[in-house]
C-alpha cells in the first residue's frame, strides 16, 4: 500500500479542534492496558492535593469535627478497639500523624487520601464488570460524587469505608471469577479489614453472601473452595479483635444497642426518609453530569441507548454488582423500620459507591470516547471554581451561622489555653483530659502536649470510654476536666467533676473565634483542674 493512502487521514488528524484532541487522547490513555492505570492514579492524585486545599479553605473559621479528633486520639495508643468502634480507623490515624503534624490541613489531607485511595480501588472493581472506558468513566462520577468531596471532610469509620469496602467487593469479584483458594483468602482478609472499620460493614457482607446465593452461577461458585476458604479466613483473622470484644464485655455492641435504639416509629419513619432523601440527593449529581456529557451534543441524546450485545460489558459480574447495590439501598431502611433503629444520614456514606458502576454496566448504555474527556473537564473546572470560591463560602457560611456553637466554638483556642495553665500550675506537661467525646479529643488534638481524653459517662450505665486512659491513671496523673455551658448535659457533667474531682481548682473561662473580623460565638466554659495524685 502507497503511504498516499494514509494523507486524508493525517490531514483529518491535523484538522481536529484541541478539543477532539484531547478528548481522542484521555480515550486513548484510559482504554490502553499500559496507561489506564497511570491515568487514575494521576487524577486520583489531582483530586488529593485539590480539595485538601479546598476543604482547609472552607472549614478555615472551624475546628475540626470531633470525629476527626476521636480518630487522631485513638491513634495514640494502638489497641485492639476502641470503645465505640474496631481499630483500623484509629491506627491509620496513628500512622498518619506519625508523618504529618497534628494540624487541620493534615486532617483534611487524610480524609482526601482516603477517598482518593478508594477511587482508585473502585476502577479496579469496575475492571471485573466492564472495559478500561466504562471504568474510567465512573471513576469520575465518584470523583463528582459529594461523599468523595464536599461530604468526604471528615476522617472516620463511616469514610474509611470507602477504602474498605470496595477492597470486599473486588475480593468478591476476583473469588466469583477465580474460585481458588488463594482468591477465598483474599476475601477473607478483605472482609476481616472491613469489619475491624465498623461494624456497619456488615450490611455490605450480608449483600455480598445474598448476592452469591441468589446469582444464576451460584453452585459454581459455591461447589469452589473460595467462600469456605473466605469465610474460615475472616474468622481467624477476627480472633484477636474478638477475645478483645469479649474482655471487654461487647462494649461497642452495647454502645449501639443503647445510643440507636428508638421507641418511636413515626421517628424512625422520618428518620428513613430522611436517610433515602439525603442519599439520593448526594447521588443526583454525579448522575446527571454524566447522563449530560453520554447525550452531548443533543443529537446523541437518542443514540446512548442501544439494544444488542455488548463486549464492553461482563455481564455475570454485573449481576453481582446490580444484585449487591440492590440489596444494600433496601436493606438497611427496611431494617431500621423492622428494629426501629436511628437511622443516621452518614451510614449512607459507604453503601452507594457502587451506583456508577451499576449504571454504566448497563449493556445497553453506550459510552463514547469523547464523554470521558467531557466529564474528567467537568470534574476539574468545577473543582477549580469551587477552589477559587472557597474562602468566600467560609466567610458566608460563617455569617450566616455566627452562634453555631459546635462548627465555630473555639475549642483549639481553649486548648492552647488550657495547656499554659496546667504548665504554669506543675511545670510539666499536660497528661489527661476528662469531659464529654465532643470537648475532651479535641483538647487532645489541639494541646501540644496532646493529653489523653476520659470521656465522662452521662449514665451509670454508659462503659464504652475508648479505654485510652482508666479512672485511676486520671486521679493519679492529674487533669483538667472541662464542662460546656452551652451542652444541655451541662448538670451531669459538673456532678460528675464533684464527685470525682473533689479537690479540684475551679476555673471559668470564656473563648471566641475571629474569622477576617467575624466574630464566632463567645462560649463560657466550666474549668476543674485536678493535682496529680489528689
Amino acid at each position: 500500500m502507497s503511504s498516499t493512502s494514509f494523507l486524508p487521514a493525517t490531514a483529518r488528524a491535523r484538522g481536529r479542534s484541541p478539543i477532539a484532541r484531547l478528548s481522542a487522547w484521555v480515550a486513548a490513555r484510559a482504554s490502553d492496558p499500559a496507561t489506564s492505570l497511570w491515568l487514575v492514579v494521576t487524577l486520583a492524585i489531582l483530586h488529593a492535593v485539590l480539595w485538601t486545599v479546598i476543604l482547609t479553605n472552607l472549614k478555615a473559621a472551624q475546628d475540626i469535627h470531633m470525629d476527626v479528633a476521636e480518630a487522631y486520639a485513638w491513634g495514640t495508643k494502638f489497641q485492639l478497639g476502641y470503645g465505640k468502634h474496631p481499630p483500623l480507623s484509629g491506627w491509620i490515624a496513628g500512622l498518619w500523624f506519625m508523618v504529618f503534624p497534628a494540624k487541620d490541613w493534615a486532617t483534611y489531607a487524610l480524609a482526601m487520601t482516603t477517598v482518593s485511595v478508594g477511587l482508585v480501588i473502585c476502577w479496579f472493581v469496575s475492571l471485573k464488570v466492564v472495559d478500561r472506558r466504562r471504568a474510567f468513566f465512573v471513576v469520575v462520577m465518584l470523583a463528582l460524587y459529594p461523599i468523595f468531596n464536599f461530604k468526604g471532610f471528615k476522617y472516620n469509620p463511616d469514610l474509611l469505608q470507602l477504602v474498605t469496602l470496595p477492597l470486599v467487593m473486588l475480593a468478591y469479584l476476583n473469588a466469583f471469577e477465580k474460585r481458588s483458594v488463594v482468591s477465598g483468602i483474599w476475601l477473607g482478609l478483605a472482609g476481616a479489614a472491613a469489619l475491624m472499620t465498623k461494624y456497619w460493614v456488615l450490611t455490605m457482607i450480608g449483600a455480598i453472601g445474598l448476592a452469591a446465593l441468589i446469582h444464576p452461577e451460584r453452585l459454581r461458585f459455591l461447589a469452589s473452595p473460595a467462600p469456605w476458604v473466605g469465610i474460615a479466613t475472616l474468622l481467624v483473622a477476627m480472633i484477636p479483635h474478638l477475645i478483645w470484644l469479649w474482655d471487654v464485655d461487647f462494649v461497642p455492641l452495647t454502645y449501639a444497642g443503647d445510643v440507636y435504639t428508638l421507641s418511636d416509629r413515626g421517628r424512625v419513619a422520618q428518620l428513613v426518609l430522611g436517610y433515602a432523601g439525603h442519599n439520593l440527593a448526594l447521588l443526583a449529581l454525579p448522575i446527571m453530569l454524566a447522563l449530560l456529557v453520554l447525550a452531548w451534543p443533543p443529537r446523541w441524546a437518542f443514540r446512548i441507548w442501544k439494544p444488542g450485545p455488548n463486549p464492553g460489558v461482563n455481564l455475570s459480574q454485573a449481576l453481582n454488582v446490580w444484585m449487591v447495590q440492590a440489596i444494600v439501598a433496601i436493606g438497611p431502611p427496611l431494617g431500621a423500620l423492622a428494629f426501629t433503629i436511628y437511622m443516621k444520614t452518614d451510614w449512607g456514606i459507604s453503601l452507594f459507591f457502587l451506583v456508577p458502576l451499576a449504571l454504566v454496566a448497563i449493556p445497553r448504555l453506550r459510552v463514547r470516547k469523547a464523554a470521558l474527556a467531557r466529564l474528567a473537564t467537568l470534574w476539574l473546572v468545577l473543582s477549580l471554581i469551587t477552589l477559587v470560591a472557597s474562602p468566600s463560602i467560609a466567610l458566608r457560611e460563617m455569617k450566616a451561622n455566627p452562634n453555631g456553637t459546635t462548627g465555630y466554638g473555639a475549642r483549639s483556642q481553649l486548648a492552647r489555653e488550657l495547656t499554659e495553665v496546667w504548665r504554669g500550675r506543675f511545670g510539666s506537661a499536660w497528661p489527661a483530659v476528662a469531659g464529654y467525646s465532643e470537648m475532651n479529643t479535641p483538647m487532645t488534638f489541639y494541646s501540644p502536649d496532646h493529653p489523653r481524653p476520659f470521656t465522662v459517662p452521662y449514665t451509670a450505665d454508659e462503659t464504652w470510654g475508648s479505654g485510652l486512659i482508666s479512672l485511676e491513671e486520671l486521679k493519679r496523673d492529674g487533669f483538667v476536666g472541662v464542662c460546656d455551658t452551652t451542652d444541655n448535659r451541662i448538670a451531669s457533667c459538673e456532678a460528675w467533676m464533684a464527685q470525682n474531682a473533689p479537690k479540684a481548682e475551679k476555673l471559668v473561662m470564656t473563648t471566641q473565634r475571629f474569622f477576617r473580623g467575624q466574630p464566632g460565638p463567645a462560649i463560657e466554659w466550666k474549668v476543674f483542674i485536678q493535682p496529680p495524685g489528689s
